[in-house]
């Protein structure tokens, strides 16, 4: 029998505890579970705060945190699952970013808390309570870490920029409207 290993010990804590918020996030989201809004109140959120299409942004946000949550938790995929969530939690730090740093204000301490928590599980790979370690680590390779966290990060960077992009045509339009004069498309 091997001996109990604090660290597996705690990086099982700390998926299965970041894993299980993450799935109730998304679940608010895709089916409106734990007091959510559900899909269609979720892409009206969504068109709110910039991100087009929103009903894609809406499933996109959801899957990820329902979806990246469990591998999260289960230890599947661990840095696939890592960098899918830090790269959806980087577009939910922009929304709130205008707010400062703190929770308590609107800020983005939350959104930031749970993607520096997932990067880091992704990063240092699951633990040996885990299904990767079950399976041999087959899904947690370091070409699997390099990839995934490339892929999320241009990913986060192409979404986080088409909605600042979206913001500043649309803080041009409000403000020409407000002046009663002609926006940049007339």
């Amino acid at each position: 029998m091997t001996p109990l290993n604090r660290r597996d010990l705690g990086l099982l804590v700390l998926r299965v505890g970041t894993g299980a918020v993450l799935m109730a996030h998304g679940t608010q989201k895709l089916f409106g579970w734990f007091g959510g809004g559900g899909l269609e109140a979720t892409a009206k959120g969504m068109e709110a705060m910039g991100f087009h299409p929103p009903k894609h942004s809406a499933l996109a946000a959801g899957v990820t945190e329902a979806g990246g949550g469990m591998l999260l938790a289960l230890g599947l995929a661990t840095p696939a699952a890592g960098a899918a969530v830090t790269g959806n939690m980087a577009g939910a730090v922009s929304v709130h970013a205008p707010a400062g740093f703190f929770a308590q204000s609107g800020g983005f301490e939350y959104p930031a808390f749970l993607g520096f928590t997932a990067a880091a599980v992704g990063v240092m790979g699951p633990g040996r309570y885990s299904l990767d370690h079950v399976t041999g680590h087959r899904f947690d390779r370091p070409w699997v870490l390099a990839a995934a966290f490339a892929a999320s990060a241009a990913a986060a960077a192409a979404v986080v920029g088409r909605r600042a992009k979206g913001q500043i045509g649309a803080d041009v339009d409000d403000s020409a409207v407000t002046r009663g004069g002609d926006t940049l498309e007339d």
